[in-house]
Protein backbone atom coordinates (compact mmCIF):
# COMPACT_ATOMS: atom_id res chain seq x y z
CA UNK A 1 0.00 0.00 0.00
CA UNK A 2 1.48 3.31 -1.02
CA UNK A 3 0.75 6.51 0.87
CA UNK A 4 1.24 10.24 0.39
CA UNK A 5 1.42 12.65 3.32
CA UNK A 6 0.36 16.31 3.56
CA UNK A 7 1.26 18.30 6.67
CA UNK A 8 -0.65 21.60 6.82
CA UNK A 9 1.16 23.07 9.85
CA UNK A 10 3.24 25.48 7.73
CA UNK A 11 0.28 26.95 5.84
CA UNK A 12 -2.47 26.82 8.47
CA UNK A 13 -3.32 30.52 8.04
CA UNK A 14 -3.09 30.80 4.24
CA UNK A 15 -6.57 30.06 2.87
CA UNK A 16 -5.80 29.74 -0.85
CA UNK A 17 -2.60 27.79 -0.19
CA UNK A 18 -4.54 25.24 1.87
CA UNK A 19 -7.06 24.59 -0.93
CA UNK A 20 -4.26 24.51 -3.49
CA UNK A 21 -2.21 21.97 -1.51
CA UNK A 22 -5.24 19.76 -0.86
CA UNK A 23 -6.09 19.78 -4.58
CA UNK A 24 -2.47 19.10 -5.49
CA UNK A 25 -2.09 16.14 -3.16
CA UNK A 26 -5.39 14.53 -4.23
CA UNK A 27 -4.55 14.93 -7.92
CA UNK A 28 -0.99 13.68 -7.39
CA UNK A 29 -2.27 10.59 -5.56
CA UNK A 30 -4.79 9.84 -8.31
CA UNK A 31 -2.19 10.37 -11.07
CA UNK A 32 0.38 8.13 -9.37
CA UNK A 33 -2.09 5.43 -8.32
CA UNK A 34 -1.49 6.06 -4.62
CA UNK A 35 -4.26 4.55 -2.51
CA UNK A 36 -3.89 6.40 0.81
CA UNK A 37 -3.51 10.07 1.69
CA UNK A 38 -2.52 11.09 5.21
CA UNK A 39 -3.53 14.69 5.98
CA UNK A 40 -2.22 16.37 9.12
CA UNK A 41 -4.18 19.52 9.94
CA UNK A 42 -2.93 19.38 13.53
CA UNK A 43 -4.87 19.62 16.74
CA UNK A 44 -5.08 23.36 17.41
CA UNK A 45 -8.55 24.88 17.69
CA UNK A 46 -10.02 22.48 15.12
CA UNK A 47 -10.76 25.16 12.51
CA UNK A 48 -8.21 23.85 10.01
CA UNK A 49 -9.52 20.30 10.38
CA UNK A 50 -13.06 21.56 9.74
CA UNK A 51 -11.84 23.34 6.62
CA UNK A 52 -10.15 20.16 5.39
CA UNK A 53 -13.33 18.14 6.04
CA UNK A 54 -15.41 20.69 4.09
CA UNK A 55 -12.94 20.42 1.21
CA UNK A 56 -13.18 16.62 1.24
CA UNK A 57 -16.99 16.72 1.15
CA UNK A 58 -17.11 18.60 -2.16
CA UNK A 59 -18.80 16.40 -4.77
CA UNK A 60 -15.88 16.35 -7.22
CA UNK A 61 -13.47 15.33 -4.42
CA UNK A 62 -15.85 12.95 -2.64
CA UNK A 63 -16.22 10.78 -5.74
CA UNK A 64 -12.45 10.10 -5.73
CA UNK A 65 -12.35 8.30 -2.37
CA UNK A 66 -14.39 5.56 -0.75
CA UNK A 67 -13.48 6.06 2.92
CA UNK A 68 -12.13 8.65 5.31
CA UNK A 69 -10.88 7.79 8.80
CA UNK A 70 -9.99 10.06 11.66
CA UNK A 71 -7.01 8.65 13.54
CA UNK A 72 -8.31 7.30 16.86
CA UNK A 73 -4.97 7.89 18.60
CA UNK A 74 -4.26 11.34 17.13
CA UNK A 75 -7.30 13.47 16.32
CA UNK A 76 -5.07 15.90 14.39
CA UNK A 77 -4.67 13.39 11.54
CA UNK A 78 -6.95 12.06 8.78
CA UNK A 79 -6.60 9.16 6.36
CA UNK A 80 -8.27 9.22 2.95
CA UNK A 81 -8.58 5.94 1.01
CA UNK A 82 -8.88 6.51 -2.74
CA UNK A 83 -10.85 4.40 -5.15
CA UNK A 84 -8.77 2.13 -7.37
Amino acid sequence: MSKIKLDLHDIYNKGKAIESELNRVVNEAVDKGITTIEIIPGKGSGQLKKRVLRFLEQKHIRKMYHRMDKDSKNWGRLFIYLRK
